[in-house]
């Protein structure tokens, strides 16, 4: 049975944690928390006396980018094999929100401050001691972006009209960098054929947003998936009724009835 977690009370390198605990029993705690401890003492001894907080934050950014080599995934790669955090901390690569996550709890235990910033094409981070957005951080690199970098990314990802917004650049909460990464995980996870584990995550998904036909549309997929067809077209059919206007409700549609044929030749 899934606990109530209350991730809106809990920092974000708990809260995930504490999500990874739900979702994969062989999921490795005591690893995950010892690696996260040798690597705050390992900051701390080589930040050592530092006193001005840019230049512990520059050194922080040595630290995990050329000395540790954190880095983004590369080559062929299972997607959820670089959000969990333990095979991150054990492979060094990462998406820009497992590397953000490991990044900000250190930075945390050092008494500075990153921030996460959902940017539409990625997390980025803002690191939290200046103003005016003048120092905003690529996570996958640690390398220094500007407003005019990612209104190119915006141009070139999203709409070649886009245009920067100050809301763009807004901190996000904890439960919704949390639930960018499971939703990103349960669409890896579906992807790589394992069932029981994206129902997991979209069990929490759904202890966050109840009601989310979406959420109830992608259980009703995995549960088709683990055929169990009574609950699937339920959720399946719920989604359709609730979001009519969908380009994926004809799609559903078919699903529906392709579950429902099936049943009938079964039985």
């Amino acid at each position: 049975m899934f606990k109530k977690l209350d991730f809106s009370q809990m920092m974000l390198c708990e809260a995930v944690i504490d999500a990874m605990v739900d979702i994969r029993s062989d999921f490795p705690l005591s690893f995950v928390q010892n690696q996260l401890s040798l690597l705050v003492n390992k900051a701390q001894d080589y930040i050592g006396a530092e006193k001005n907080s840019n230049l512990k934050i520059k050194k922080l950014f040595e630290l995990f980018y050329q000395e540790w080599k954190f880095r983004g995934a590369s080559g062929t790669y299972n997607l959820s094999d670089v959000l969990w955090l333990d095979q991150v901390l054990k492979t060094r690569e990462g998406t820009a929100i497992s590397l953000s996550i490991i990044l900000i709890h250190i930075a945390n235990e050092l008494k500075l401050t990153l921030m996460p910033i959902i940017f539409p094409t990625q997390l980025i981070l803002r690191v939290g001691l200046v103003k005016d957005y003048d120092w905003l951080i690529d996570p996958f690199n640690g390398e220094t972006l500007n407003t005019s970098i990612l209104e190119a990314w915006l141009k070139g990802n999203i709409d070649s009209n886009a245009k920067l917004h100050e809301d763009d650049l807004d901190e996000a909460t904890t439960i919704s960098v949390i639930y960018k990464m499971l939703t990103t995980l349960k669409v890896a996870l579906m992807e790589e054929k394992k069932m029981e584990l994206a129902l997991n995550v979209n069990r929490i998904l759904l202890l966050i947003n109840p009601n989310d036909p979406y959420e109830i549309r992608d259980r009703g997929l995995i549960y088709a998936q683990l055929d169990c067809e009574h609950v699937a077209i339920n959720d399946l059919t719920y989604f359709v009724e609730n979001c009519p206007e969908d380009l994926v409700s004809e799609m559903i549609k078919f699903q529906i009835n392709i579950i429902k044929q099936k049943k009938i030749t079964i039985h």
